[in-house]
């Protein structure tokens, strides 16, 4: 359904209107002025476009280089068109909940309906201005967590733009040190013990909530292991991880947290966990990270 939508799966206007008074007696004009689009604004825009089907989303791509990270998709725009072309009837619902910009990157916390309703972050990395690059995990949207907290919710406010730096070194310390090392004495150094807000589906608040889980996991001989950080990413006091590792029973999975930090500690989390497929199964080359 809609092929001109699926034809046009990244775009936004580019063109904004702007006056310029010339003060001379009796006479004034008016120019076009062209407004170039943040890399943030770009990005929206091509999320946004899956619903819209604003058909000028696909200039912010570089058809020439488009590199899928998304094992389920073929590579460049063809891939994504294929994908689209199986869109169900009344097509995607797509909705940006939070936005973040960070050099060539912009990562960004969505809602979907895409084969039935989702929780994703998707990340994109531009080159001169356009889309070269995409990675993205996604989940099926749960129930609220036993706090009474979704996937999804919670403040989008950004702040603390000029700590960028320090809030992803404190971050990356927690994700190499509590989560990949295992020094879990060390957590209340990275970790506010006052508030810790969870969306977790399956995590209560605070810290108590995240031991009664760890607590499940090893009663019950599941795993949940961090080996690598890909990716770190943040605008503020908002930072994203990228890691790889393995969770359940053993399973290969990528995992994406989205971190807010205040006064130098994490005071909330959202996480997707999705499964890496066998080398087999992937429609592109390009690896998952």
């Amino acid at each position: 359904m809609k092929t001109q939508i699926l034809s046009s799966l990244f775009a936004l206007v580019l063109i904004a209107t702007g006056c310029n008074s010339n003060k001379q007696t009796n006479i004034e004009s008016q120019k076009t002025v062209t407004m170039e689009l943040s890399n943030k604004q770009k990005a929206i825009a091509v999320i946004e476009s899956l619903e819209t089907g604003d058909k000028t989303a696909v200039s912010y791509i570089n058809p020439q280089k488009y590199i899928q990270h998304n094992l389920a998709v073929g590579d460049g725009l063809e891939g994504f068109g294929q994908v689209l072309a199986n869109a169900p009837e009344g097509g995607f619902k797509a909705k940006v909940v939070r936005a973040f910009e960070d050099g060539d990157y912009v990562f960004l916390h969505n809602e979907y309906d895409f084969f039935g309703p989702k929780a994703a972050f998707d990340v994109f990395r531009f080159e001169d201005g356009k889309i070269v690059e995409h990675w993205d995990n996604l989940t099926q949207i749960t129930p609220p967590n036993p706090s009474g907290r979704t996937q999804l919710d919670g403040t989008t406010t950004i702040t603390d733009t000029d700590k960028t730096a320090a809030n992803k070194a404190l971050v990356k310390g927690f994700i190499d040190d509590v989560l990949i090392n295992g020094k879990n004495e060390k957590v209340t150094d990275y970790v506010s013990t006052s508030q810790y807000l969870q969306h977790n589906s399956a995590v209560a608040d605070g810290l108590d909530g995240l031991g009664a889980a760890l607590k499940y996991f090893a009663e019950n001989g599941l795993v949940m292991e961090y080996s690598k950080v890909h990716k770190v990413l943040g605008e503020g006091n908002f930072v994203l991880t990228m890691s790889e590792g393995k969770f359940g029973k053993g399973d290969q999975v990528a995992y994406y947290d989205l971190f807010r930090v205040e006064d130098n500690k994490i005071v909330e989390h959202w996480d997707i966990i999705e499964n890496i497929p066998a080398e087999s199964e992937w429609k592109n080359s390009n690896g998952k990270f």
